[in-house]
């Protein structure tokens, strides 16, 4: 009995060694698991993903005009070609006021006509100090401006605008600040000597077809969409900037330069045109990376079919065209280096 005894309690004794040694205090798998897959590299989450995507705010202008449009397109291009970029549109008043929200570092990309711009960095006309962060890419298309007036109006020169009733553009618009400077050039004073309206072009080609306005001057491409509606219901003629205003325009605005619109490019128009024009330029801010203004004008003057397809204007963007009416306004480092590639010195 006390044998059978002594072999009971031994046999317990081994058993609670064995449950003792079973619950001992190591980690449970879970926890190693974890323990290890705080070493591996984390995966990349969504948000580290977007942190890595360029965003960049392109100023246009009116959505009835041309530089939205196309705007858009030359966006969606850049996007397309360019790895991690995102350019987004944004419609304003256009030129002038594109330089200022460029200057105020409201967008870092901006469409705009040379002449405001240079007016501009020199602290001229609109601009009444020295605007020092902006750099241009280059040419986009040349900038056309129109006075457009029914043939019914009597207006035959730019002379013959004083009394009328007179669209120069919107405020703040390139067009607005050319129209101003070519009326002086002719002796006329925009806050004086017309009934002077402010409308896009889209409103001022209403008020034209019902006879409520004169003229209107706007700053298009040839043949512009909206002329040519206007011609189809009411004859139009383009007022020729010619003679001695022109002259004194060119000697004191060195932006502009002559052009000429071919006859019967709007129905009623059977007479060669004679206007000036600018430039359309893409400018940014000077603290845009090198690289990336590199590319900016690479894909734009490298893939103009596909801006094209997107907007027309598109097949006007040549590097022929694209240091042209540029100074003072300083070139980016980045698109200077390519230039240098295609052989175009901007010196």
């Amino acid at each position: 009995m006390k044998k059978s005894l002594s072999v009971l309690l031994v046999l317990l004794l081994a058993l609670s060694f064995i449950i003792a040694g079973c619950s001992s205090n190591q980690p449970a798998p879970d926890e190693g698991q974890a323990d290890n897959a705080k070493k591996e590299a984390p995966a990349k989450q969504p948000e580290e993903q977007a942190a890595k995507e360029t965003k960049l705010l392109m100023a246009t202008g009116g959505t009835g005009g041309t530089y939205y449009p196309l705007g858009g397109a030359m966006a969606e291009t850049w996007s397309n070609h360019i790895e991690g970029l995102k350019v987004t549109v944004q419609s304003t008043g256009a030129s002038v006021e594109n330089i200022r929200l460029l200057s105020n570092k409201q967008t870092e990309l901006a469409m705009a006509m040379n002449g405001p711009a240079q007016a501009a960095v020199q602290g001229l006309g609109d601009f009444k100090e020295k605007v020092t962060n902006v750099a241009a890419i280059g040419v986009i298309y040349p900038e056309v401006m129109q006075v457009v007036t029914p043939q019914a109006s009597g207006v035959q020169t730019i002379a013959d605008l004083k009394g009328k009733r007179v669209s120069i553009g919107p405020p703040g618009s390139g067009t607005a600040s050319a129209a101003v400077k070519i009326l002086a050039a002719y002796g006329i004073d925009a806050d004086k000597d017309i009934t002077k309206f402010q409308d896009t072009f889209a409103d001022a080609a209403d008020k034209l077809k019902d006879g409520q306005l004169d003229a209107a001057f706007a700053v298009l491409a040839v043949p512009a969409a909206n002329i040519i509606e206007i011609s189809t219901a009411t004859p139009v003629d383009i007022v020729d900037i010619d003679g001695d205003g022109l002259q004194k325009l060119l000697d004191s605005e060195p932006a502009f330069a002559p052009y000429e619109i071919p006859a019967g490019t709007y129905e009623g128009q059977d007479e060669l045109g004679k206007t000036v024009a600018q430039w359309a330029v893409l400018y940014t801010q000077k603290e845009l990376s090198d690289d990336l203004a590199y590319n900016l004008a690479k894909v734009m003057y490298e893939n103009t079919d596909e801006i094209a397809a997107g907007h027309a204007r598109g097949n006007q963007i040549t590097l022929d065209n694209a240091i042209k009416g540029i100074k003072p306004v300083p070139f980016h480092p980045g698109a200077v280096k390519y230039y240098k590639e295609k052989g175009i010195s901007v010196e």
